[in-house]
């Protein structure tokens, strides 16, 4: 039954995604198909789920302010795919299964699509202001996506992972990575949920630390899923951290003690998720959204 409901909440954020494309172009229609391109190819659709079910959990209920912010998180997390992907970063030549962005378009190409899903994230959520009752909410929210996707956020975590690629790293360093580079777009999820909904600061604090042990429990359990993961589900060879001198909590703490950690952090976030329900209301799919994340094989 939550297999279903997961696939039914995806597919309603493809659709979401395709509304807010970019339509109207004319000599700049080649990054317009290559943005499209990136952002269409797939995935799981976590960040916008999470917003929606935090939104909803907090008695949120007006799509349309909901939705733009949904599709802006989105294409801030395929644009990041995009740049990772370049011969400069992971120079990775596949993603989920098909060419990357940068192979099918070009380098340069594929460094434009992503600064333009980047720019183009941003537009779309302005177009909140058009449907709120809240304008004071939506620039609050316009402002933790730009904080949580730049220098102290997403950004700022990439940085250090590519200065420190190949060499050892400490827990508290590593742990630092984990909560920028993945955490962050998680918490920003959630967190523009609370906001949009009218949750309160000690709410939208706590939802904030809900996210951060969701992303480290998510980013493990990749750490895990590459040493024993099988590569037709998780999209990529297994052992590609070990080949690329990634340093990860399996290297740390073993394989064991990396599925202990995963544990650990999902159980933190689901205790402090029913802690918060006990004010905001029970969101039982959310709740099932991060148990699944200990246990998935992709």
């Amino acid at each position: 039954m939550f297999q279903l409901t997961f696939n039914y909440k995806v597919s309603q954020v493809d659709e979401i995604l395709k509304r807010y494309l970019p339509t109207e172009v004319s000599l700049q229609r080649t990054v317009a198909e290559a943005m499209e391109y990136a952002l269409m190819g797939g995935g799981k659709r976590l960040r916008p789920i999470f917003m929606n079910e935090v939104y909803q959990m907090f008695g949120g209920t007006n799509e349309d302010v909901i939705q733009p912010f949904m599709a802006a998180i989105e294409m801030i997390h395929a644009y990041s795919l995009v740049h990772d992907d370049l011969p400069a970063m992971d120079n990775d030549e596949y993603r989920r299964g098909r060419k990357t962005t940068h192979v099918v378009y070009g380098e340069a190409m594929g460094i434009l699509a992503g600064d333009a899903l980047l720019t183009y994230a941003f537009e779309t959520a302005a177009k909140a202001f058009d449907a709120t009752e809240n304008p004071a909410n939506v620039g609050r929210a316009i402002g933790v996506l730009a904080n949580g996707a730049g220098l102290y956020g997403m950004l700022g975590g990439q940085v250090v992972d590519v200065e420190m690629e190949g060499k050892p790293l400490s827990e508290h360093q590593l742990e630092f990575i984990y909560k920028l580079k993945t955490g962050a777009l998680i918490e920003i999820a959630m967190k523009v949920g609370a906001i949009l909904a009218g949750a309160t600061d000690a709410q939208i604090a706590a939802i904030g630390e809900v996210a951060q042990e969701v992303g480290m429990a998510f980013q493990i359990q990749d750490d895990v899923l590459d040493v024993v993961g099988d590569a037709a589900k998780t999209g990529r060879p297994a052992g590609s951290d070990e080949k690329n001198g990634k340093c990860t909590y399996v290297t740390l703490f073993g394989l064991d003690g990396a599925r202990k950690k995963v544990e650990e952090y999902s159980d933190q976030a689901l205790y402090h998720l029913t802690v918060l329900e006990e004010d905001a209301g029970r969101n039982e799919f959310l709740e099932e959204l991060i148990a699944v994340l200990i246990t998935r094989e992709r």
